[in-house]
């Protein structure tokens, strides 16, 4: 198995993984299935579908690097309109591996489906989690501008000297991407796409130059793409052959555009 190059591969991820080396992964970032009967998913009982996912991050904490971080993006299974939320479900699962939780972080977007008896829901979640207190974490590749970047102390030993980083702020757990839909300049033919900023932002905090990336439900490729456009090995498995066509295209431009630049 060739791990040094990007790649989108069309196989199942448990049996993708089953041939990757244990602690050969620096990041893995994605978005499972939520059970809600998409085209990608067969519905399923959720104890069932929690089990399921049990087996994947079972496999996932293996070829985890120590210093590695999992960030597992999830939203809601719904059920005869009761709202189940699933980092809420999986939280338990993933402690049970030892897994540590940096933070639970909110993605809010704009744009959604219109709900009639509750409130539209406008965010998921993402869990970011570590495999040991010895973990990487680039605070300064990803810091946002100040809201006041020339504000000085006013008293104290550093009055006069400005009183927040030159290089930007920490950009905190809610997070602001616009999801991927309809006019979006990203969007695909996949319903449930990753904005390539917010798997940006990720990749850069957690990782360096030349390390690895997996995506187990790599979907129409983002991750992957953002991978190789940062200089990381981005390695991507999908069971949905479409969606790998289509991933594989957008990776063939990224590395275009990277020659280009």
């Amino acid at each position: 198995m060739n791990l040094e190059k990007s790649q989108i591969i069309l196989q199942d991820c448990l049996e993708f993984m089953k041939n990757v080396p244990d602690n050969s992964v620096q990041l893995i970032v994605t978005s499972p299935p939520y059970n809600v009967g998409k085209e990608y998913e067969r519905k399923s009982k959720l104890e069932e579908y929690l089990a399921w996912q049990e087996q994947v991050i079972a496999e996932c904490v293996r070829i985890l690097k120590s210093d590695g971080s999992i960030f597992w993006q999830v939203g809601n299974y719904v059920e005869n309109g009761e709202v189940a939320p699933l980092d809420i479900l999986l939280y338990p699962i993933f402690t049970k591996f030892d897994l540590k939780l940096r933070n639970r972080i909110v993605w809010h977007f704009g744009h959604g489906l219109h709900c009639k008896n509750r409130f539209s829901g406008r965010h998921e979640t993402i869990l970011w989690l570590t495999k040991s207190d010895n973990y990487i974490f680039n605070l300064d590749a990803v810091r946002i501008p100040q809201k006041y970047p020339n504000k000085k102390a006013y008293k104290g030993e550093n009055k006069g000297k400005l009183s927040g980083n030159p290089l930007g702020k920490n950009p905190s757990d809610v997070w602001e991407y616009s999801n991927v839909k309809h006019n979006h300049p990203e969007k695909t033919d996949h319903p449930c796409q990753f904005p390539e900023a917010m798997i940006e932002r990720i990749v850069k905090s957690v990782t360096k130059r030349g390390d690895m990336v997996f995506d187990p439900f790599v979907g129409s490729g983002t991750s992957v793409i953002v991978a190789e456009k940062l200089g990381r090995i981005g390695v991507g498995t999908e069971v949905m052959k479409n969606y790998v066509d289509i991933a594989n295209k957008r990776l063939k431009e990224a590395r275009a555009q990277k020659r280009l630049f």
